[in-house]
C-alpha cells in the first residue's frame, strides 16, 4: 500500500514540475522583447497590482510586490529589475539562466549606461561613482548575457548595478556567479533573484545622485526537476577570500533578512519545503 502512495504522490509532483516548466517558457516567451518599445515600466505608486501584466507576475523567479518601499519594474531582455528610485538601487533583479544563454556570441562591453526609462534628473551615472573607492556591481552578471547583443547591451544600465567592494566584485561574489553557470549547465535551469541587503540605519552614499552603499548582498537558486531544491546566500559588502558554503542560508532566512517574498508561483506546499532547504550537498560545488 505504501509503494501505491509513493508511486501515485512521485505522479504527483511530476505533473507539477511539468506545469512549473510549461509555465515559465511560456511567461519568458510572452515577455515583450524590449526591442520593440514595449518594455514594462510601471510606478508602483502609479500603478494598481492588477496593471502588471500576468506574464510577467507568473514567472517563476518574479519575487511577489513589494509594499514596503518604492517599486518600479523594468523587464529587460535577459532580466527582470524592481528599481527603487530613493536608494537609485534595485530592489532586485531577477532572471533565468539556461545552457542555451551561456553560448558565448557576444563579448563584454563595459559601456556602462543611464537607464534610458529613467529622466536625465533621476538616473545614476558612472560620474556618481568615481573616487567613490566602489566597483560597479553587476546584479544580472554581464557572464550570463553573452547570448544576445541587446542582453549584453542592457547588463551594463545603472539600474542593475550597485556599489560593491572591489574586492567582493572580482573574487568571491564573481565564483558565486561562476557556480550558478554551472548548476545551469547541470540541471538544464536555474532561477535566480539577487540584490542589496539594506540594514535598518543610516546608509553611506556616494555622487550626486546620493546612491546607496549597501551593507550586503543576497543571492537565491531555485533549481526544479526530479528533486527541486534552493538555496541562499548573504555576502557583507566588504572584502574576503571564504569558500561559497561560508555565505549559505535558507531562502527563508533571506526573506527574513530581505522582507521579500521568493518564488510565490510555487505551489506553498512546495516553496515551503524547498526554502527551509540550506544543505550545500545537495549542489555540485565548482572546485576553486
Amino acid at each position: 500500500m505504501g509503494k501505491k502512495k509513493n508511486s501515485k504522490a512521485k505522479f504527483v509532483w511530476m505533473v507539477v514540475v511539468a506545469g512549473l516548466f510549461y509555465l515559465a517558457q511560456f511567461a519568458w516567451n510572452e515577455i515583450p522583447d524590449v526591442t520593440d518599445g514595449k518594455r514594462v515600466s510601471l510606478n508602483k505608486e502609479q500603478a494598481t497590482a492588477s496593471a502588471l501584466p500576468m506574464k510577467v507576475d507568473d514567472v517563476i523567479e518574479i519575487p511577489a510586490r513589494l509594499t514596503d518601499r518604492p517599486e518600479l519594474i523594468l523587464v529587460r531582455k535577459g532580466y527582470t529589475v524592481s528599481y527603487n528610485k530613493k536608494t537609485k538601487l534595485p530592489n532586485w533583479v531577477a532572471w533565468k539562466l539556461t545552457p542555451q544563454r551561456l553560448v558565448d556570441r557576444e563579448s563584454r562591453t563595459n559601456d556602462f549606461l543611464p537607464d534610458p526609462d529613467l529622466s536625465p534628473n533621476e538616473a545614476v551615472t558612472t560620474d556618481d561613482y568615481k573616487r567613490s573607492g566602489y566597483d560597479r556591481g553587476h546584479m544580472c552578471p554581464a557572464g550570463d548575457n553573452k547570448w544576445t547583443r541587446m542582453a549584453m547591451v542592457e547588463s551594463f544600465y545603472m539600474t542593475n548595478i550597485c556599489p560593491q567592494n572591489n574586492n567582493l566584485n572580482r573574487g568571491d561574489w564573481k565564483e558565486l556567479e561562476e557556480a550558478c553557470r554551472e548548476w545551469a549547465k547541470e540541471s538544464g535551469a536555474v532561477y535566480i533573484v539577487c540584490g542589496p541587503v539594506l540594514y535598518d540605519r543610516p546608509h553611506k552614499t556616494i555622487g550626486k545622485h546620493k546612491v546607496v552603499v549597501p551593507e550586503a548582498f543576497f543571492k537565491v537558486v531555485l533549481s526544479l526537476g526530479d528533486h527541486p531544491k534552493a538555496i541562499g546566500f548573504i555576502y557583507k559588502n566588504t572584502s574576503g577570500n571564504h569558500p561559497l558554503d561560508a555565505y549559505v542560508n535558507s531562502v527563508d532566512e533571506v526573506e527574513r533578512i530581505t522582507a521579500i517574498d521568493f518564488f510565490p508561483a510555487l505551489p506553498d506546499e512546495v516553496e515551503k519545503s524547498i526554502e527551509a532547504q540550506k544543505d550545500i550537498n545537495d549542489w555540485v560545488f565548482p572546485s576553486n
